[in-house]
Formats: C-alpha cells, structure tokens, sequence
C-alpha cells in the first residue's frame, strides 16, 4: 500500500505520527509538502531540522513527482492546503481521499448563510458525498460544520493532533509534582501556556490567581508564553499584589514547556471556540496535570471526559472555570486521579503509534471496500455536536 500525506508544510505536530507510518510502510509512505517554509520558521532553525526527513517531498521542487505521486498512492490524506488544484485530478479519477479538516465555521456556524460560501463548499465537499471521499475531523465540532453543508455522510471521523508522547513511571513523575512553600506547606502549581491572544483568555490564570491569593490557598502560577496581552496581563499581576505568586516566562522551547507541565499539578486551558483543536492538551494530559479545560476548544470534548481525567468547564463561564480551580487546589487526591488518567488516555489511544496503526489499518480497509471504523477514540465515527450542544455532551459523557 502506498500511503501519502498533503499539507502545506509538516510540523512538529505532524512528524511523530508520520515517522510511524514510514516505519510501517517505508518507501511506500510520503508527506508532500505544498508550500516553502515561512521565513521566521527558518530563522528558528525548523528547515534544518526537517531537510533530513527522508519521507518528505517538497512539492514546489519536485512538481511532476509529487503531481504523480498524489495520483498514484494508493491512498492520499489531504489536509491544511487550500488550493484544490494539488487533488482535483485525483479525485476526478474516483480515488480514495481522506480529507483531514478543521473546522469550517469556527467564527460561528451562521456564516454557513453566505451563498458564495456554499458555493464554494459544494465544489471542494458536498459533491463528492458518494464518491470515495472520507473527512477525519480534527476537532468535536468540525462534523457539524460539515453536516450543514451536507458532506461526507456517514463518512466522517474522530481525529486530531498526535505530538511526541513521553512515557513515565507515574510516581516518579508525581513525586516531581510535589512543591513546598516557604512554610514547608503544600503549595499547588498551576501552568498556563500559549500566545497572549484575546483568544486565548490568558486573564482568566490571572483572575484565578488572585481569588486564591485571597483565600490564602498556597500556590504558585507560572505562565510561559508572550503576545499582545502581555502588558495587561503584568499590571494586572502588579495590581493585585501577586508578585511573588505568578511568574512569566516568556516563550520557552517545546521541551522546556515540556518540564514546567511535568512539574505542574493543573493546567489551565481557557481558549474560546476559535482554538480548533489545541496540542497542548495532549502534552499536559501526557505529563499527567489535572486540566481544567473549556468546552469550546476543538480537542476538549474528544480528550476529556469531565470528572474522569479532567473537568470541563462552560465556556464562557469564568464562575464555573474558578469553581473547578479552587476544587482541585483544595483535593490532592483528586488531582492525582485526573492526572492519572488523563495519562493513561494519551498512552493508550491518543498517541502517534496508535494514530499510525490506526490510520494504517482503516487505509487497508478502504482498499478493500471496505469502512471500518474503530469503536472509541480516533478514527471512530464523529459525533455531530454543533458548538452551543459541545457543554451538554461532555457532561453526557462524564463519568459520576
């Protein structure tokens, strides 16, 4: 089986699960790269580190051999690229295309109403509803978005983001966890970490900051990242007097941010519904925190099952987000709970080799005429959760 990938540009989310698949498949596996590196990726050093993969093909070097090897694989997963043209031939000829999407109406699903929009959609989706064309869904609301426009019926499925898993003897990982005060009290660590982006809602870490300050509650927040908000967000730390209880970092190295999840017990995530999935839940689910997650954000309700190995928060609701906040600093144990389990969700299902196989075995299927959906996690069948019903189904999925 010939199995190729079509994005603009492979990232580091992307490189795990694809070296699993070129371990299964060597020379039959490809990733097709559609764009050149954008210039302050290469000024990070991104392009040195990727000019050695061998499985990746550069699409604006080689047009010819990528035009042909999009055609040819047996199967081609087609993702990121908005320029149709690199899999119109392909599937024009009936072949076997697994689009990988985000969503389609992040803004809000009312934008659905533009006629020049479902034009468009009807073009690039809703016509190839009985064709061999398959929508893996990266992120709990993209098969609504697809629903509205009629697309891939009874053809879409539960994927995501696959970064780099590490694995732990969990009570080592645990021990490293425990941070005493200068009182030689327990003192509760929390992390935030991402762009400083209204989007983001960095503030809420904040705002929670201070109402355990005031509750005298022993902790210490650390907030890794930069951005626009940057400025506000000091002042307000200065105005509440939390000086000594929160710590900017800046923007640290993935592995970096790596250790001050493995050293937190909670990680926040606040974004709003324009985070269309949100990688970082999976590494501070893999370095076991107990998170504290909005229910809008693309991966929450595909990663999370409230109460199980995280909480789910309305999102929106910073009442709701403190509650949870001030619950976990208040129960040991049931941070540890969570944290337990939210490692053992990313080590058992949600992780590059299991992605891989999966991938592998579902392409297999296909070329046998067959679907065959997985029961639970990536590569089962998407649920259609639009937005304003993503908070009713995490709780029908919580575990009392």
């Amino acid at each position: 089986m010939k199995l190729t990938i079509v994005s603009n540009y492979i990232n580091h989310h992307q490189i795990p699960m694809s070296n699993e698949l070129y371990g299964l498949l060597g020379e039959d596996f490809a990733f097709v790269q559609t764009q050149p590196m954008e210039e302050d990726r290469i000024r990070m050093g991104w392009q040195e580190e990727v000019s050695s993969i061998p499985y990746l093909r550069l699409y604006y070097e080689e047009r010819k051999i990528c035009a042909d090897l999009i055609l040819e694989s047996d199967v081609v997963v087609f993702g990121g690229v908005e320029d149709e043209s690199y899999i119109k031939p392909r599937l024009n000829e009936g072949k076997i295309v697994i689009r990988a999407s985000e969503r389609l109406y992040r803004e809000g699903q009312w934008k659905s109403i533009s006629p020049r929009g479902r034009k468009k959609k009807y073009e690039d989706h809703t016509q190839y509803a009985d064709k061999p064309v398959y929508l893996l869904c990266h992120g709990a609301y993209v098969a609504s978005d697809f629903n509205i426009v009629h697309a891939y019926p009874g053809k879409k499925f539960v994927w995501g983001y696959f970064p780099a898993v590490n694995t732990y003897k969990l009570d080592s990982l645990f021990f490293r966890k425990m941070h005493v005060d200068s009182l030689g009290k327990r003192q509760v660590r929390l992390l935030w970490a991402g762009r400083f982006l209204k989007l983001k809602h960095p503030e809420y870490a904040i705002r929670a900051a201070y109402y355990l300050k005031r509750r005298r509650i022993s902790f210490h927040l650390d907030m890794v990242g930069g951005g626009e908000l940057e400025g506000k967000l000091r002042r307000m730390v200065r105005r509440c007097g939390l000086d000594t209880y929160v710590t900017f970092h800046g923007f640290l190295p993935p592995q970096n941010v790596r250790r001050c999840m493995e050293e937190a017990d909670i990680f926040l995530f606040t974004s709003n519904y324009l985070e269309g999935w949100g990688a970082v839940l999976n590494e501070s689910m893999n370095s076991a925190c107990a998170v504290v997650a909005g229910h809008g954000i693309g991966a929450v309700p595909f990663l999370i099952k409230h109460k199980e190995n995280g909480l789910v928060y309305r999102t929106g609701s910073f009442k709701e987000f403190l509650e949870y906040v001030l619950l976990l600093c208040s129960d040991d144990g049931l941070r540890e709970r969570l944290g337990r389990n939210a490692y053992d969700t990313i080590i058992r299902e949600w992780n590059p080799k299991e992605a891989a196989h999966r991938l592998y075995g579902f392409s297999k299927g296909l070329m046998a005429g067959e679907v065959k959906p997985c029961e639970d996690g990536p590569l089962s069948i998407a649920p259609v959760i639009s937005p304003k019903k993503g908070y009713a189904y995490t709780r029908e999925r919580c575990v009392l």
